[in-house]
């Protein structure tokens, strides 16, 4: 049975070459993919995913305005399909996220989505919050933190390389923009073990023992 799966992490953490890697190895076998990335993602050009490491491809655009569903089953009708895969995920809407869910159910293909869980802000994303409600297989694709251990936040940086408490959700940027934290050092602002810590910016609740 085809499923709807959500492949999540933090930046840099090499989602897009899994992507990347996954549409191979369908192709390789006689297979044909999908790939759609959002329109918003113009880091290198419009309707294109590509990797660190180089790897990239073309890919067709989803905004807030695109019927998944619709899109998909025009190229299924058209001609033989196999999967479905979504870059930068965390873009789509709610009813996107469903479409997806009814690709999966009613057209009988595998949806692979990759994104963030999170904003700069710790805030889940749309697309992010719905697919960790509604996909039947949901994996975290790991990166580290400098200090080593997993980074599950993202950090937003200004001009001059420091963390950016307010502002809009989504401001596409690489790895000058970005930047992957554990959720110590998020909540401290510690970019790294020279940086002078400030005052926690989020509240601590001391554990309360027994009266």
């Amino acid at each position: 049975m085809a499923k709807l799966y959500f492949n999540y992490s933090a930046m840099n953490a090499g989602k897009s070459t899994l992507l990347l890697q996954a549409s191979y190895n369908y192709q390789e076998r006689g297979m044909n993919t999908l790939l759609f990335t959002a329109a918003v993602d113009d880091r290198t050009k419009v309707g294109e995913i590509a990797s660190r490491i180089g790897l990239k491809t073309d890919a067709m655009i989803f905004d807030d305005n695109t019927d998944m569903f619709q899109a998909i089953k025009v190229e299924k009708d058209t001609g033989p399909l196999h999967a479905v895969l979504v870059d930068e995920a965390q873009f789509l809407n709610e009813t996107q996220v469903w479409q997806l869910a009814h690709v999966a159910d009613r057209l009988g293909l595998p949806v692979m989505c990759y994104g963030l869980r999170t904003d700069f802000q710790g805030k889940l994303f749309p697309g992010s919050s719905a697919l960790l409600a509604l996909a039947d297989n949901i994996r975290e694709v790991r990166t580290i933190c400098w200090c080593g251990r997993k980074a599950t936040m993202v950090a937003r940086l200004d001009e001059n390389g420091r963390i950016v408490e307010e502002g809009d959700q989504v401001v596409i940027g690489g790895q000058d923009t970005y930047t992957s934290l554990c959720r110590k050092h998020w909540a401290l602002r510690q970019l790294g073990p020279d940086d002078c810590a400030p005052t926690p910016t989020k509240p601590i609740v001391e554990p309360q023992g027994d009266s």
